[in-house]
């Protein structure tokens, strides 16, 4: 299996959710990556019972630069993110590793 997971989504708007709900983590995951693989992905890494998984797709904002060859234009931030629900009394603690 291919790395489902690639990072957790550590922001300000983020952080205000889980300590609001103290059960929702945000993680940036695959574009191939379905909500079961997601699921089981999390249990075996961090040790926690999933509840539910919530992905959706962010397309990526249009950039425009004029450059010396003439106007460049690009898509800048495409990913596909999962909040993950956690069972009462779970935790994970993302700043463990840094």
């Amino acid at each position: 299996m291919n790395n489902v997971l690639i990072k957790p989504v550590i922001t300000e708007k983020q952080s205000k959710v889980t300590e609001k709900f103290p059960n929702r983590y945000g993680f940036i995951v695959a574009k191939s990556a379905n909500k079961l693989m997601i699921k089981s992905e999390i249990e075996k890494m961090y040790g926690v019972t999933v509840e539910r998984v919530n992905t959706h797709n962010y397309i990526g904002k249009l950039k425009t630069r004029n450059t010396t060859k003439g106007v460049v234009q690009g898509i800048q931030g495409r990913n596909k993110r999962a909040v993950v629900f956690l069972k009462d009394g779970d935790a994970i603690d993302l700043y463990n590793h840094i």
